[in-house]
C-alpha cells in the first residue's frame, strides 16, 4: 500500500514536534512491512534546505518540490492543499492521512484526486482545521486520546478510533543521570511561565529547558532574559536526539498552559522510568496516568513546588513512581505494534472504500 500524510505543518529538518516525530515513526512502520510512505507539507524558505528548495521550485517552474531527507519522499509546497495533484500525480498514494493544520481544504482536494482519507486528530485547535470535516465526504478519524475523540464528538459529531501517538522505545529508553528537572518546549503554551516560577521556588534545584518548537532570535532572547537571574536553570538548543536530554533527567515538567491532546513527551520520559508533574489540561493527564503527578496549572504554586521537590528528594517515592512509570510505558494501549495493526485496519478499510465505489 502507498500511504501519504498530508498536512500544513512543515517537516523535518525544517520543523520538529510530536507530530513530526508521530508520522516519522508511523512511516518507518510502514516501511518495515513493506508498504511505501510519503509526506506532503509545507515548506519553508528560510535556511539554507529552504533556500535550495526555494530554487529548485522555481528552475523547474513547479508548485512543489520533492526530496528524500527522512527515507522516504517528501513533497513540499507553499501551500500544501494547491499541491496535492502534484504530490497525486508523483506518488500515486492508495490512501491519504491527513493531520493538523488545513486538513479541511488538503483533505478536499485530495477527495477531488479520488484519494480516500483517514484524518488523524491530533489536537483540539479547531480554528487550524481551514474549514468544517463534515465537508469531507468519506473520511475515517483517529485520535490521539480520548479527550480528543470526546472534543470532536461533541463539536462535529465525529466518532473516532483512539490511537496514542506511536512512539518507539528505542529511540528514548536510556540510562539517566538524574541531573535535571526537564522542561521541553518552553513556549508559553506548554507552561514556561509557571515553570520558571517553579525553578525561583527551588533555587537548590537544576533546571533544563529545552528547544523544541525553533525559537527565534527575539523569543530565545526574552527567554534568556527571563531566565538570566535563576542560576539553576539552562536553556538548550532543540536536539534530534533525545537520549541526551532523557539521559539527564530526573522529573520532567510539562506544566501545560493549554488543552493538550495528549503529552508526547510525558510518554517518552517513561519510557526511561521517569515520572512527569504535568497540569490537568485536555489529553496530558491520560499521558502521565500513573507515571507522575498531575496538579490543576492554576492551582497553588505551593502544590508545584513540593511535588517537585518530594520526587527530588525522597528517594523511596521516586523509586516507587519510577517504576509506575516504566510499567505505564509498556501498557497494551502504547505497544507499538498493536498500535500500528489498528492504524494499519483503518488504512486498509478506507482504501476499500475507494475499490468499492470504482467497482459501482
Amino acid at each position: 500500500m502507498k500511504v501519504l500524510f498530508a498536512g500544513g505543518n512543515g517537516y523535518t529538518p525544517q520543523f520538529s514536534g510530536g507530530v513530526q516525530s508521530s508520522t516519522h515513526h508511523l512511516a518507518e512502520q510502514l516501511i518495515e512491512h513493506g508498504h511505501e510512505a510519503s509526506v506532503l507539507a509545507a515548506l519553508f524558505g528560510q535556511g539554507v534546505f529552504g533556500y535550495k528548495a526555494r530554487a529548485k521550485m522555481k528552475l523547474l517552474r513547479q508548485r512543489a518540490v520533492i526530496d528524500s531527507y527522512p527515507g522516504y519522499p517528501v513533497v513540499r509546497a507553499w501551500f500544501p492543499w494547491e499541491a496535492a495533484g502534484f504530490a497525486v500525480k508523483k506518488l500515486r498514494p492508495d490512501v491519504a492521512v491527513v493531520q493538523c493544520h488545513k486538513s479541511v481544504p488538503i483533505g478536499k482536494a485530495l477527495e477531488t484526486e479520488g484519494v480516500p482519507l483517514v484524518v488523524y486528530l491530533r489536537n483540539v485547535e479547531f480554528h487550524e482545521l481551514g474549514g468544517d470535516l463534515r465537508e469531507l465526504r468519506s473520511a475515517l478519524y483517529i485520535a490521539n486520546s480520548e479527550f480528543t475523540a470526546h472534543t470532536y464528538k461533541q463539536k462535529f459529531d465525529i466518532d473516532s478510533t483512539v490511537i496514542p501517538p506511536t512512539i518507539n522505545p528505542g529511540f528514548y529508553s536510556t540510562p539517566t543521570t538524574g541531573e535535571y528537572v526537564t522542561l521541553i518546549n518552553p513556549y508559553e503554551e506548554k507552561g514556561f511561565d509557571l515553570a520558571v516560577r517553579i525553578a525561583a521556588a527551588c533555587p537548590e534545584i537544576p533546571f533544563l529547558f529545552v528547544e523544541s518548537w525553533k525559537l527565534d532570535d527575539d523569543h530565545r532572547a526574552r527567554i534568556e532574559q527571563t531566565i538570566a537571574p535563576y542560576r539553576n536553570v539552562k536553556l538548550e538548543s532543540r536536539t534530534s536526539d533525545m537520549k541526551t536530554v532523557y539521559g539527564r533527567t530526573k522529573i520532567l515538567l510539562a506544566p501545560s498552559k493549554w488543552e493538550e491532546a495528549w503529552g508526547r513527551v510525558a510518554s517518552e520520559a517513561h519510557c526511561s522510568g521517569i515520572p512527569v508533574v504535568g497540569s490537568r489540561r485536555g489529553g496530558l493527564p491520560e499521558a502521565i496516568g500513573s507515571g507522575g503527578v498531575v496538579l490543576d496549572y492554576d492551582g497553588p504554586l505551593d502544590d508545584w513546588v513540593a511535588a517537585i521537590k518530594l520526587l527530588w528528594n525522597d528517594a523511596q517515592e521516586y523509586a516507587r513512581l519510577s517504576a509506575a512509570a516504566r510499567t505505564f510505558s509498556e501498557r497494551p494501549a502504547l505497544d507499538p505494534q498493536r498500535q500500528f495493526a489498528t492504524f494499519f485496519s483503518l488504512l486498509d478499510k478506507a482504501a476499500a472504500q475507494r475499490t468499492t465505489r470504482q467497482a459501482a
